[in-house]
């Protein structure tokens, strides 16, 4: 009825106009935890030596700030897609530590063996902690964020953020941080990890 309406209305919260700022990492520390997950989510180590990291068209603004960070590599247009192109040996170093991927972890190593730096001691992140920026750097490489309107008797709502992988080991990292399901596409043999609920949103909401 009107006056049903009225008193939904009525007992709405005001939704604020000014959506908080979130600034890009600030040091190396930070920037680390960040090109880790982007290096986990679409990245990796080739026998050349090299890190390659891809990126849509979209987000080759994201490729150059990289590159200006760092201080060197390129940035190169392939099809439909952009690389950034980086010599590995200093990304190593920087990263130590903030790797999760066990396959970029064996890349590594692989380039550590032929280059018999037996003495570097390159370690994986095994911790559960991901108050950090690499949920961010490995969101940049793949993650989406949608909202869904589901018409039915009722109309459902959905926020989802979504991410795709070949391997479910970091997307049930971030089922434990977040909650959602993982789910598997049989037809591409691909793990997804999906965040529907309002709850769940809030938390997405809250770290990034």
């Amino acid at each position: 009825s009107e006056t049903l309406r009225n008193e939904i209305v009525e007992n709405l919260k005001a939704i604020s106009e000014h959506v908080p700022i979130h600034t890009r990492p600030v040091n190396d520390e930070q920037f680390a935890h960040y090109l880790a997950g982007l290096i986990d989510g679409n990245g990796h180590f080739t026998k050349q030596e090299q890190l390659i990291i891809v990126f849509d068209i979209q987000s080759v603004s994201l490729a150059y700030y990289l590159k200006k960070y760092i201080g060197y590599g390129n940035v190169r247009k392939v099809k439909n897609a952009y690389i950034y192109v980086v010599s590995s040996l200093k990304i190593i170093k920087l990263i130590n530590g903030k790797i999760r991927s066990r396959v970029k972890y064996e890349q590594v190593k692989n380039i550590l063996t032929n280059r018999k730096y037996l003495d570097f001691d390159f370690y994986l992140n095994n911790s559960r902690n991901l108050e950090n920026h690499w949920l961010a750097g490995f969101s940049d490489a793949g993650a989406s964020f949608q909202v869904k309107i589901i018409n039915g008797e009722r109309v459902e709502v959905r926020l989802n953020y979504q991410i795709d992988q070949k391997n479910n080991d970091l997307l049930l990292l971030i089922k434990d941080y977040f909650g959602g399901n993982i789910g598997f596409r049989q037809s591409q043999e691909t793990y997804y990890y999906s965040s529907t609920s309002f709850a769940g949103a809030r938390k997405v909401i809250n770290y990034f």
